[in-house]
């Protein structure tokens, strides 16, 4: 729980646009704890309205030595943040293990839509999680978890506010690099096509449902596409996205039954980025699969996976909502459901030919272990009522460590050497809260 870092000094790095790491920061103080924050950016100074928050300025190549430094200066025990494979947060996470700080790091749920991820040292193929299926055994039911209000406006206004602050207020922070491209003015245009897509992709696809729900229902397979940049797919064996979609096509036209269809649906937050209509036509063209293959936008994706036959993906925790409409799942990637051998064995030809059977008591004890260790109850974009500053029920194993704050303290006063030097563009005061 997250009373078990009472007494513990924290560090809060990058969180997710808008205030709920200001909101983690308040919870974990009126706990015990003491939280320092350190903004890269002006749109992180601005949403962190708590105490102990510092702003760096520096370099990415001299992130390291700052932080190391930090670490050492200020007896941090554990970092939290947001995002593990930022470059940021991959140089942090290197950093804290050669001081032996801990590292918690969130993300948007495995279980969505009711819960968000954390887990210490990682998360997707960073995350520590047993690779035996064997370990994921149930400890008894676990509560209903409290349904997640529909918070998408939140979600656009701290995306706007975010891509806002970050370009008009970039002086304040000359050194600092996104890991994706937040330039207010390109996003804006990107953001109104993505507005006209999808009333357009919307009247197109009308039928679709009635389809899939009638005659095309388990006589189709669903592809899961991810967004273009995400960091599943760049850390995957795939190059992109279309080199996931040629290979999943080209597989289903050579080893799928002849009455079968393959749909792809598009990720709607890369509704803006990337269209494959065309990659998709000629792949249909070139495998001779027409009426057989469908690219989709906005089609309701519980619907697609009710009555899908089987759902592939790389690696996306769309996987995870499909076995929970017993639909089998092939990843052609590493994915932590995989781990708890929840997808489909074998290839991916085999899975065309015959998809298994999902084992729904070997995924109910996978979501309950998931529950009881790594998934927090609620929303990044709005809190859950009548709960703590963060809004959220965290899971029961967060924070369970056999080391006390204590045994922190004398760790940190056992390490040999000095803290690196830091250059003036990397200085910071530790001692003195600075803002925007």
């Amino acid at each position: 729980m997250l009373a078990d870092f009472q007494g513990r000094r924290v560090l809060l790095l990058q969180g997710p646009n808008g205030p709920f790491f200001s909101r983690l920061g308040a919870e974990l103080r009126a706990l015990g704890a003491e939280v320092s924050k350190i903004n890269l950016n002006a749109a992180d100074a601005f949403f962190y309205r708590g105490p102990g928050a510092h702003s760096y300025r520096g370099t990415l190549s001299e992130w390291p030595d700052f932080l190391d430094r930090f670490l050492l200066l200020c007896e941090i025990d554990c970092i939290f943040l947001f995002g593990d494979c930022r470059p940021y947060h991959d140089a942090a996470r290197r950093v804290a293990k050669a001081r032996d700080v801990e590292v918690y790091a969130f993300e948007e749920g495995y279980l969505r839509p009711d819960y968000i991820t954390v887990e210490r040292g990682g998360v997707n193929k960073n995350s520590p999680m047993p690779r035996d299926p064997a370990a994921y055994q149930s400890d008894g039911p676990i509560p209903t978890a409290l349904p997640v209000r529909h918070a998408f406006a939140w979600s656009v206004l701290f995306t706007i506010l975010n891509s806002f602050l970050v370009t008009f207020f970039a002086f304040l922070y000359p050194h600092y690099r996104h890991h994706r491209d937040v330039n207010f003015f390109r996003q804006t245009a990107l953001w109104a096509r993505s507005l006209a897509r999808r009333v357009l992709f919307g009247l197109r696809e009308r039928h679709v449902a009635a389809l899939v729900g009638g005659s095309w229902s388990k006589s189709y397979f669903l592809v899961g596409l991810q967004v273009h940049n995400d960091f599943q797919v760049q850390n995957s064996r795939f190059a992109d996205v279309e080199d996931f979609i040629r290979e999943v096509v080209a597989t289903f036209a050579a080893h799928a039954e002849p009455t079968q269809r393959l749909v792809l649906k598009h990720h709607p937050a890369d509704r803006a980025y990337r269209d494959y209509a065309e990659l998709v036509a000629e792949l249909g063209r070139q495998h001779g699969l027409a009426g057989r293959l469908l690219y989709v936008h906005d089609v309701h994706l519980p619907t697609l996976l009710r009555h899908a036959r089987g759902t592939i993906v790389i690696n996306s925790t769309v996987g995870l909502s499909s076995l929970f409409h017993q639909t089998p799942v092939f990843a052609l990637d590493e994915a932590i459901y995989g781990r708890m051998g929840l997808t489909a064995s074998g290839t991916l030809a085999e899975f065309f030919r015959q998809p298994p059977a999902v084992d729904l008591a070997r995924y109910k004890q996978a979501r309950a272990w998931l529950v009881r260790h790594n998934q927090a109850n609620g929303s990044i974009w709005a809190r859950l009522p009548g709960l703590g500053a963060a809004g959220v029920i965290w899971p029961e194993a967060l924070g369970a460590s056999s080391r006390s704050p204590s045994s922190y303290r004398f760790l940190k006063g056992a390490v040999e050497g000095r803290p690196s030097p830091s250059s003036p563009a990397a200085s910071v005061a530790f001692s003195a809260e600075e803002s925007m």
